[in-house]
């Protein structure tokens, strides 16, 4: 193994879990393969993202020595955009609402971050960050990027989040399962994860079906009635359009419910060893649900997305 010059070296080329166990104690046919996506510095999917967003804009020179890094975040891509910024000599500030994991908080200012923490909006549930929630620390950063001329590292707009999963993440699935995919599915958080791999293995295979897993709750691109913002799956689910989704690449929908992806997750650390978070339980329990269903007997890829170590303070791993 090669010695590296700094941490953001170590992103990327995760390493792939069959989840041979999940699978036996559902009792389903077909083979689940999971992208141990928490094994990144920063313990999530996300750092892919966040070294993307800095290396195009410092391409493209919109993104200079002395200038700060400014985004929203549920903690995720604040912890990416924390190291990238700590190896490369940027500032970072993060703005994050105070419905999220105190964890993630703590390790962005560990980090070298700036931590601008949001209320959220009255009645909401601390646990539960909605739509309604998110754009209030959308102002927020808004704010701090005109003040501080900061460069806005905006991961539910700018093209070079979709970049990071289809140039890389898709096509380290594709080589690793010697193209044997049928289906991936995606809990959306801002839709780069889905819409660059689904674009990516699309191109190697027209008939991967491409799946988007939704909270039951606040299923708005299913076409469903919003019962619900709140919900525990953090990270996503926000009942808000996304521009980097091509619909066009939707194949279907699946809902999961806060208790499902609990369970999941928890069924994830007991016997398979892996120690993630609520939206990895979502994706895990959408391909339980597809095996059980229309796509029985398939292979099926997916992401976990991050670490249950930033979910200490919640209530995914109280009763364990």
């Amino acid at each position: 193994m090669r010695v590296l010059n700094n941490v953001t070296e170590a992103i990327g080329n995760t390493h792939m879990l069959h989840l041979s166990k999940i699978a036996d104690e559902f009792g389903v046919q077909g083979n689940i393969y999971a992208k141990m996506e928490y094994l990144n510095p920063g313990f999530s999917k996300k750092d892919r993202v966040a070294l993307q967003m800095i290396t195009e804009a410092e391409n493209a020179g919109l993104l200079v020595p002395g200038q700060a890094v400014v985004e929203l975040t549920s903690g995720n891509t604040g912890t990416g955009l924390a190291i990238a910024c700590a190896c490369k000599g940027y500032k970072f500030i993060a703005c994050m609402s105070k419905g999220n994991s105190m964890e993630r908080a703590r390790m962005m200012k560990a980090l070298g971050a700036e931590v601008v923490l949001v209320d959220q909006m009255p009645n909401s549930v601390h646990g539960q960050v909605s739509g309604e929630d998110l754009a209030l620390v959308e102002i927020e950063a808004q704010k701090i990027a005109k003040e501080r001329n900061a460069f806005r590292a905006d991961q539910f707009n700018l093209e070079a989040c979709n970049h990071a999963h289809e140039k890389y993440t898709a096509e380290e699935m594709w080589e690793q399962l010697d193209g044997n995919i049928d289906v991936f599915v995606d809990f959306l958080g801002s839709g780069s994860t889905f819409a660059g791999c689904s674009k990516t293995l699309k191109k190697h295979n027209s008939s991967i079906k491409c799946y988007v897993v939704e909270p039951e709750t606040a299923a708005i691109y299913s076409g469903k009635e919003i019962t619900e913002q709140g919900h525990k799956i953090q990270g996503g689910g926000y009942s808000m359009d996304l521009p980097l989704v091509d619909k066009k690449l939707i194949d279907g929908y699946i809902q999961v419910t806060d208790e499902e992806a609990t369970d999941v997750a928890r069924k994830l650390a007991k016997l398979e060893g892996v120690f993630a978070g609520f939206s990895s339980g979502a994706n895990v329990c959408a391909a339980i649900k597809l095996l059980k269903s229309s796509e029985k007997g398939k292979n099926i890829v997916l992401t976990l997305n991050d670490s249950g170590l930033k979910y200490l303070s919640t209530d995914l791993y109280e009763e364990l």
